[in-house]
């Protein structure tokens, strides 16, 4: 094995994304490692000094792509920026380019590198699904896809479209809606209102049960001229055995059905039925994508992503990363992917896809026609989506920097709350709000080291220096550029505090404060003159949005030190302490230092705890 890199020549083809490499190496010396690469397919990862994953990528041959990052040749600005970070590297050998494509996406899924391209959906979509396993299934929504041999209908666009579809199929259908109907001894409300046909009771057979999910699979896959033909030769049915009654139920289905049926839009003059077209557009902060899903010759739903910081990377580049990362992990796959350019891997990742589905699955780039449109039209949905997120959040930016009588726009803005429970457990977090949008990937928590007592003011000042030294020491290290404006959780005593931190750093940046009323919510934003900011009603909701997430990021991290310290401590090994008198011991103190400090008498007002208890409890921690 090289001392350079991670050789393992195993068959990847099976791994999932627990695969895993962060082993430091020491002595690491890059020129040399590279004459040791192979002439291999496989994949490469780079670490940082601090053995952080930084890139991931495969090659047809190691030793020719690797050497190349380490050339003086031309590189963007983002492989520059990546190389010059690069302390140490490993690889690892596959049988053939096929299994370096699936686990170069298993890692990069996995440990997310910073300078790799980043499929990162806003949201996770909702999907309608159906427990075919269940002799009488149950239909509901649920964003997690499991493959446990049930149905998934979407994605759709949001909880509320899905939820309108599910509503609609459980007033025209009877279907159970409780959790577990076994041991029932009465039907429930729904039996009477006619909106359940009562299978807790037995009043209806698996068979005329199914028969309903049937045709509500049909609605949902889009099969609905099936469907209404099914309908109507039930309606006849009935009519003709003067069941008006039913005849009229069934009526009033197959003109709601018809009714929504309308509100999708119709895709003519195509052949395939199942389709996912992609569209791209681009600005100079970030990338929209947008999908549309064409099933059965309709448009059913469509997903937008944004990518940000590839001013550097091509389209080609940006859609072929895109589609090997989004497909990775799709249990849907259509008969066809439609993209504007011809991409990376292409004759690869079909391979790939075909032997997933079971079916051929083609990647056409189209030049002409219905199909062309298409491509043109996701196109200009991804622009308009793109343009109106860029609106929002220049606005935003815009007004800021009025209010805040700036030079330019606060395009990173970081905000930091202090959390502790009596001066124990002291703790701060910081969120940034950058180009307008919050960024929880480059939040951060802190312990506080130098403040033992409940003062906020200097435990910001603590923190805040602490932070700032990061960037003026290294502005490509994790916490990135300094700021342009901080915003503190509190009033003018926590303004101040910042101001000092920065004073004694020789650095000016604005500092505002973000104030709540007596009933804990955002009241305003101040400057260090107490004065009061006007905001619109749209910059108020995102500055209240800003600092509900720092504060849920102080809280959360306190949190997770005080029941570290409540499940495992020092009081462990106290004979004569149980979970339960430890647990009133921190509730009453607050920590173990907090107990130890504490006179045996005070320790001994604990229920259950006596003067003896409290002194050997005291031996114990000085120890």
């Amino acid at each position: 094995m090289s001392n350079g890199g991670l050789l393992l020549l195993k068959h990847f083809a099976h791994l999932g994304t627990g695969v895993v490499m962060k082993r430091r190496r020491s002595m690491f010396q890059i020129e040399e490692e590279l004459k040791k690469l192979p002439s291999k397919p496989g994949v490469y990862i780079m670490h940082d000094k601090d053995d952080n994953i930084i890139y991931v990528g495969k090659a047809i041959s190691l030793k020719n792509r690797v050497r190349q990052y380490f050339r003086k040749t031309n590189k963007t600005k983002r492989i520059e920026n990546m190389v010059a970070l690069i302390d140490h590297f490993e690889y690892i050998v596959t049988d053939n380019e096929s299994e370096a494509l699936i686990l170069e996406c298993n890692l990069i899924k996995k440990n997310m590198p910073k300078f790799n391209v980043l499929l990162k959906d806003d949201k996770t979509y909702p999907y309608i699904k159906i427990n075919m396993k269940e002799p009488y299934p149950n239909i509901y929504l649920t964003r997690r896809i499991l493959n446990d041999g049930a149905r998934y209908f979407g994605p759709y666009a949001s909880s509320g479209s899905a939820k309108e579809m599910i509503d609609f199929i459980r007033s025209k259908y009877q279907i159970r809606q409780c959790k577990d109907f076994k041991g029932r001894t009465r039907p429930c409300l729904n039996y009477h209102i006619k909106k359940c046909a009562a299978p807790c009771m037995g009043y209806i057979s698996e068979e005329d049960y199914r028969a309903q999910i049937h045709q509500i699979i049909n609605l949902l896959e889009g099969n609905t001229s099936q469907l209404m033909k099914q309908l109507s030769q039930e309606m006849q049915e009935a009519s003709d055995k003067m069941d008006y009654e039913k005849a009229a139920e069934i009526r009033d289905k197959k003109l709601a059905i018809q009714r929504i049926t309308e509100e999708k839009q119709k895709v003519s003059n195509l052949s395939e039925h199942d389709i996912d077209v992609i569209g791209m557009a681009r600005s100079p902060m970030r990338v929209c994508i947008e999908i549309f899903f064409i099933r059965n010759r309709k448009m059913i739903e469509r997903k937008n992503f944004f990518l940000e910081d590839l001013q550097d990377e091509t389209d080609k580049e940006i859609l072929s990363n895109f589609v090997k990362q989004y497909y990775m992990n799709e249990m849907f796959l259509p008969n066809k992917i439609m993209v504007r350019e011809e991409i990376e891997d292409k004759e690869l990742l079909q391979e790939w896809l075909t032997q997933t589905a079971g079916r051929k699955v083609e990647i056409k780039s189209p030049q002409k026609g219905e199909k062309l449109k298409l491509v043109e039209m996701a196109e200009n949905n991804a622009k308009i989506t793109l343009e109106n997120k860029e609106k929002e959040r220049t606005k935003i930016l815009e007004e800021l920097k009025k209010i805040l009588q700036l030079q330019k726009l606060p395009r990173k803005i970081e905000s930091y709350d202090i959390s502790n429970l009596f001066g124990t457990f002291i703790v701060a977090g910081m969120c940034v709000l950058q180009d307008g949008e919050v960024k929880k990937n480059l939040s951060r928590t802190f312990k506080v080291k130098t403040v033992f007592d409940q003062d906020d003011p200097r435990c910001m000042k603590e923190v805040i220096g602490r932070r700032l030294k990061h960037s003026i020491e290294n502005e490509n290290g994790g916490f990135g550029r300094l700021p342009d404006v901080i915003f503190v959780d509190g009033g003018i005593t926590q303004i101040r505090a910042a101001k000092e931190a920065m004073q004694e750093l020789s650095l000016q940046i604005p500092v505002y404060g973000m104030v709540k009323d007596d009933t804990h919510s955002t009241r305003a934003l101040i400057d260090e003159n107490k004065q009061e900011l006007p905001l619109s009603q749209a910059l108020m909701n995102t500055i209240t949005y800003f600092q509900d997430c720092v504060h849920d990021k102080a809280i959360s991290y306190h949190r997770k030190l005080r029941d570290k310290e409540m499940t495992t401590s020092r009081l462990d090994n106290i004979e004569g302490i149980g979970s339960s008198r430890k647990n009133k011991l921190l509730k009453q103190f607050g920590s173990v230092s907090k107990i130890a400090e504490a006179e045996p008498e005070e320790i001994a007002t604990i229920p259950g705890i006596t003067v003896e208890l409290a002194k050997k409890i005291k031996e114990q921690l000085k120890k």
